[in-house]
């Protein structure tokens, strides 16, 4: 048991400089959450107390431990095909509106955020390969990012649990995954070059501004976890990274109408998602 202390004092500080820096509020009812990974960097960057070790997590040159501290901070919870209407109203009704208007511009961009272990963008490169019949006359570009460098690692690894293919069609399983010695599956290598990972941090302009002219974003129960001010924030680089007419799909318990009123509803047979106006859009 940890004898290191983390007084309100100390949680506040941590909060509002990790909220700064990530974008991320935590709430009182987290408090134990946090101290809790807060002591175990302490212990393990060598330090003994919270001040010593929070004014070397917040001059360190090369941010290492802001990182290290990040990636332990943030949740990442997710497993294949979930939410799996939106992926059905990702070929149903989004692609083919979005290839009428491109006529004849080919390749087609899509941004997975927060990409977590890599569930959601393989999930959509699955889908595309399996159930959107205009994969072979139109290129893909699909990039997915995280602030979370330690899952970004595994998802570039592409190793997951049982649990994390346990909603897939047993004939995809079998297509494009192996059954590994240790009873995990790892998805194959054909879909793990289809995706581009990067890190990005939505509270850093300088983190988002290459990333523009997409035409689709899934950004699913990340903005929860967001104060009013961050997913106004949010918003706006949504909207500056999407082509006019294009589209973003949050989580079901999340709605842009309460945060921004840049996007307008789409309300498709099988999902509810917001657009980007279409004014001005160069066909």
């Amino acid at each position: 048991m940890s004898d290191i202390v983390i007084t309100g004092e100390d949680f506040l500080k941590f909060r509002e400089f990790f909220y700064r820096k990530t974008g991320i509020l935590f709430s009182e009812s987290k408090r134990y959450f946090v101290d809790k990974r807060l002591s175990e960097r302490i212990t393990a960057s060598g330090h003994t107390d919270f001040r010593g070790y929070f004014n070397f997590m917040r001059f360190q040159a090369s941010g290492e431990e802001l990182q290290r501290l990040t990636n332990i901070m943030t949740v990442n919870e997710t497993y294949f095909f979930r939410e799996e209407y939106q992926f059905q109203s990702l070929v149903e009704s989004m692609l083919p509106e979005i290839t009428a208007r491109k006529k004849e511009k080919k390749t087609i961009k899509i941004w997975s955020i927060p990409s977590s272990s890599g569930e959601e963008p393989y999930s959509i490169a699955l889908y595309l390969l399996e159930y959107w019949k205009g994969i072979e006359q139109w290129d893909v570009e699909l990039y997915a990012s995280d602030i979370d460098t330690e899952m970004i690692r595994k998802a570039k690894k592409g190793v997951y649990s049982k649990r994390s293919v346990q909603h897939l069609p047993k004939n995809i399983l079998h297509k494009y995954f192996s059954k590994l010695s240790d009873g995990t599956f790892g998805i194959s290598e054909e879909i793990i070059r289809s995706v581009e990972f990067t890190r990005v941090n939505l509270n850093d302009p300088a983190s988002t501004r290459p990333y523009r002219n997409f035409d689709i974003i899934f950004c699913r129960n990340l903005l929860i976890y967001f104060d009013d001010i961050s997913r106004r924030r949010s918003a706006e680089v949504f909207y500056g990274a999407l082509n006019p007419g294009g589209y973003i799909c949050l989580g079901h318990s999340e709605s842009m109408s309460r945060i921004s009123s840049l996007f307008k509803i789409r309300k498709f047979p099988k999902s509810i998602v917001y657009q980007k106006p279409e004014v001005g859009y160069a066909k």
